[in-house]
């Protein structure tokens, strides 16, 4: 047998343990390559350049370790699926993902990456377009059936399911459980045909792009488990397609849209925020006008009916100061001895004043 002829390796769901071995490479003409729920190891050899043919490369579920390569982005230009789930990945997002066009699946969950999500992610033209009529099978010739549909396993809904002879329908980006942070870039939005986008479990933060309603065919939305802040864009009541929302253990506030889907979804999708409003049980309350108060309009002249009355606080305010004046300063001017006397006890406490300031300083 031509090996090099090769078209589909599955090796997937076994016990296989150590690096991948570097004459995979030389399988040019390999256009899907399964090795998923294993152990293997170690980084992915840089003799995988040469098989630029491949569809779909899964291989989640294992301890792979490193980088992201950045090849993969300039290499593989006809990759439909590319799932590295459930490693030990680490670093940034490489920007050349970004030209993998022909892209329907991008599963990069549970790893160690981090940085942002590169703006242009909105390049991979295949999840922007929503006519699936013009989709192909993601299948390959056979010798015994001619032809082999690829399956592949995604997680939709927080669930895992296998999808094989839908999967050119599958649009989905997984970026959950990692360590991605700033702000969700607005690019994402127009992904429009999106099915599922879970950015959940990371330190992502800002505000809701309020362009989220353009992802018309989205089914489950997880942004779930971030830091995001600001209140739930109106935007979003238009997704009708919409049957999972999970934004529970953020920092948003305010009022939840009104729409037929957000109200029917179970209340923990809203929860760990400062929401109000259906399906949580806290209602919004809107402060009521403060009430009339008749004092307050007395006291700032607004009675018309008081203007010309005396105010007889001022007036004894008034009568005291003189009177209290002529008391003390009274005998002052009548007596000579006391006048004597009061100078003596102003000269004594200046001196005492003044070495207390000094002592001060």
């Amino acid at each position: 047998m031509n090996w090099l002829d090769l078209l589909v390796l599955n090796l997937g769901n076994n016990n296989f343990t150590g690096n991948i071995p570097i004459s995979l490479g030389m399988l040019s003409s390999l256009q899907s390559l399964n090795l998923r729920k294993n152990s293997l190891s170690g980084q992915i050899p840089a003799s995988f350049q040469n098989c630029t043919k491949l569809v779909m490369l899964d291989i989640g579920e294992n301890e792979f370790v490193g980088n992201v390569p950045t090849w993969i982005g300039i290499r593989f230009s006809s990759l439909m699926i590319l799932n590295l789930r459930s490693n030990k990945f680490r670093g940034v997002l490489p920007n050349q993902l970004c030209g993998l066009t022909s892209l329907h699946v991008l599963d990069l969950a549970d790893n160690h990456l981090s940085g942002s999500i590169p703006k242009c992610i909105s390049n991979i033209s295949s999840m922007v377009t929503a006519n699936f009529s013009i989709g192909t099978d993601v299948q390959y010739p056979s010798v015994s059936t001619g032809k082999y549909v690829e399956d592949a396993l995604l997680v939709l809904k927080g669930k895992a399911v296998e999808y094989n002879t839908i999967l050119k329908l599958m649009r989905l980006i997984d970026l959950s459980k990692n360590k991605f942070s700033g702000e969700i870039p607005s690019e994402i939005m127009n992904l429009r045909a999106l099915v599922s986008l879970d950015l959940s479990c990371n330190s992502f933060t800002g505000r809701i792009p309020k362009s989220i309603g353009a992802l018309e065919s989205i089914l489950s939305i997880d942004f779930s488990a971030n830091q995001l802040y600001g209140e739930i864009p109106q935007s979003i009541s238009s997704l009708t397609f919409l049957s999972r929302l999970n934004l529970s253990n953020n920092n948003l506030s305010g009022k939840i849209p009104l729409s037929t889907q957000l109200q029917s979804f179970d209340p923990s999708s809203f929860t760990g925020n400062r929401l109000c409003g259906s399906p949580l049980p806290n209602n919004c309350f809107v402060a009521a006008p403060a009430p009339h108060n008749e004092s307050e309009d007395d006291i700032d002249g607004n009675d018309d009916g008081d203007e010309d009355e005396v105010n007889w606080f001022y007036v004894s305010l008034a009568l005291g100061f003189v009177v209290g004046f002529w008391f003390v300063m009274g005998p002052l001017f009548v007596s000579r001895k006391w006048r004597s006397m009061y100078y003596h006890f102003l000269a004594r406490l200046g001196d005492k004043n003044f070495w207390v300031v000094r002592k001060c300083w």
